[in-house]
């Protein structure tokens, strides 16, 4: 096959409005199979709606609000991407084997690193709002 010639996924064809309106119930697919089937995505939810509630009421700038909110929805955006891989590598193969580990591990810390850069966004507009 040549690199003109290439295979074409059908759920490719669409285009234009039709394409821009599929998506938006794909993703809406996306967000409810997410709740529905990972416990780690409705915590973090959670932890979401609470976080962006008492950003709203911190008396903090409308900057910093929207820092602190938008690395809440970075934490549910990875945790979502984490659990693509996951169900790519269980689709594949429930065998354990080393680089399945590995992918699901390298998601997993992805996870980690992303809360640890919210929680750090927290804490240095909370302190300089209330300590300094």
């Amino acid at each position: 096959m040549s690199e003109k010639e290439q295979a074409v996924s059908e759920f490719k064809s669409k285009s234009g409005l039709r394409r821009i309106f599929s998506a938006i119930l794909y993703s809406i697919d996306g967000l409810r199979s997410a709740w529905k089937n990972e416990h780690a995505f409705r915590q973090e939810l959670v932890l979401v709606v609470t976080g962006a509630i008492i950003a709203l009421i911190l008396p903090v700038s409308a900057f910093e609000k929207l820092m602190m909110i938008a690395v809440l929805i970075l934490i549910l955006i990875v945790e979502l991407i984490n659990s693509a891989i996951e169900a790519v590598v269980d689709r594949v193969s429930l065998e354990r084997h080393t680089l399945s580990k590995n992918a699901k591990d390298f998601g997993s810390a992805a996870v980690l690193l992303t809360v640890l850069i919210a929680l750090a966004t927290w804490v240095v507009i909370l302190l300089d709002r209330f300590y300094y």
